[in-house]
């Protein structure tokens, strides 16, 4: 057995292997006459083993060849890697600057702010109605401060989606309460939003429901509230070197080892989000992405388009969208039919930046180091293989070769035998 990891270098040239017929002269009238230890149809010992010999040598050269192919092969695999590499950090590079300079873009454009106001104002009776109402008309009342003091906003606000296909179709999957649920930090920030009588009502005179009536407005139903201590986080490896911190998932595999087409990413990686909620929102020092996003979608998986989605069923987990509408919310459900074109039917969805030719070239680098990363993953996956292929090929060599040199020995004990005086 040879080490995996073993470098070896074959010469293609023959082994030399000394005849038996050279190494003595036998007597013509022995040989032909009978008098030597013949071989099933006549072929005596010695010429027996020589054949023996010279068909393992053979054998020998053809695998040598072979485990060259394989070690050049890998050498050019890794070659390959070690320029992906370098590819990968100098993007990384480009895309510090792209988002550094953008910052400052990104934070003073529109980001379809007003859109998104709008949309959550439309929602009269809801709780993200009311709270956005009162901060879009600069309500100060200590009451309301302390009350929504560890509120960090409302979900549809706090990530944004540079596709629109992309951002109803995660609009759809979530749902308008989900959209609409209200984010604080802790359980602490939570217990001011909502007061019960005795009974264990809820008093509609107190906490956000007597915000809602100061301002003649009444919250129906349930609201959900998050609350991102509470949230079991991701605490898996982050891509390195990306400014928005997303998470190093495995891209998915069919059964057969290839990459199901038409994968566009993990949706919660797809999320855009303001650089004020990438780090430390919580106690423990994690992120939205890592709490909010990570619990709303987990390992939600994006397709192109609708047959892509449904021929990769093999590999979806957690559930997956694709651009033209279709949703498999988890294994085994699947939405069918078709949203709302009822514009009563409220629509919350996702805000989407607007253009921007630094946004539209952080967005191509993106492009960029999604490529680069799928092309290393599968160099990888190549380099695994080709490793296999060549400890195999060694392990197939060292068996010949030990045959090779059992043959040579027995030859040679053979031809003792013969030159022996009877």
């Amino acid at each position: 057995m040879y080490p995996t990891g073993q470098q070896m270098s074959f010469q293609t040239a023959p082994f030399i292997v000394q005849s038996p017929t050279t190494m003595m002269q036998l007597d013509p009238k022995e040989t032909s006459s009978g008098g030597g230890t013949q071989n099933g149809g006549g072929m005596s010992v010695a010429e027996f083993a020589l054949f023996n010999s010279d068909r393992l040598q053979s054998d020998l050269e053809v695998m040598g060849n072979k485990i060259k192919e394989h070690e050049d092969n890998l050498k050019f695999l890794k070659s390959q890697k070690n320029k992906l590499d370098e590819s990968i950090l100098k993007l990384q590079v480009h895309m510090g600057k792209l988002h550094t300079s953008g910052i400052s873009t990104i934070e003073n454009t529109n980001l379809q702010g007003e859109d998104i106001n709008e949309q959550i104002l439309r929602q009269v009776n809801s709780a993200a109605g009311v709270l956005s109402y009162v901060q879009s008309h600069h309500y100060s009342q200590a009451s309301q401060l302390d009350m929504t003091n560890g509120v960090v906003g409302v979900v549809a606000k706090l990530g944004r989606v540079n596709d629109e296909n992309l951002s109803q179709v995660l609009s759809d999957y979530l749902g308008t309460r989900s959209m609409l649920a209200l984010v604080c930090k802790d359980y602490k920030s939570v217990k001011p939003l909502e007061k019960y009588d005795n009974q264990g009502n809820v008093d509609r005179s107190g906490a956000i429901h007597g915000l809602a009536s100061s301002i003649g407005r009444t919250i129906e139903g349930h609201f959900d509230v998050i609350c991102l201590e509470n949230l079991r986080p991701y605490v898996g490896k982050r891509i390195d070197g990306d400014p928005q911190r997303r998470l190093d998932l495995p891209n998915p595999k069919l059964p057969n080892g290839e990459y199901p087409p038409g994968f566009l990413g993990y949706a919660v990686n797809l999320i855009q989000i303001d650089p004020a909620y990438l780090l430390c929102v919580t106690g423990y020092g994690y992120g939205l992405r890592e709490t909010l996003f990570y619990s709303l979608f987990s390992q939600l998986q994006v397709y192109k388009r609708r047959v892509d989605m449904v021929s990769a069923l093999p590999c979806i987990t957690d559930g997956a969208v694709s651009l033209d509408g279709g949703i498999i919310r988890k294994t085994g459900i699947f939405i069918l039919g078709t949203r709302f074109s009822d514009a009563a039917a409220a629509n919350v969805r996702f805000s989407k930046p607007s253009a921007s030719q630094t946004t539209g070239n952080y967005s191509e680098a993106e492009r960029q180091m999604n490529e680069l990363r799928w092309t290393k993953e599968k160099t990888l996956e190549d380099i695994k293989r080709a490793q296999v292929l060549r400890d195999h090929a060694l392990y197939n060599f060292g068996k010949k070769k030990e045959e090779f040199v059992r043959c040579l020995s027995q030859s040679s004990y053979t031809n003792e035998q013969m030159i022996s005086p009877r």
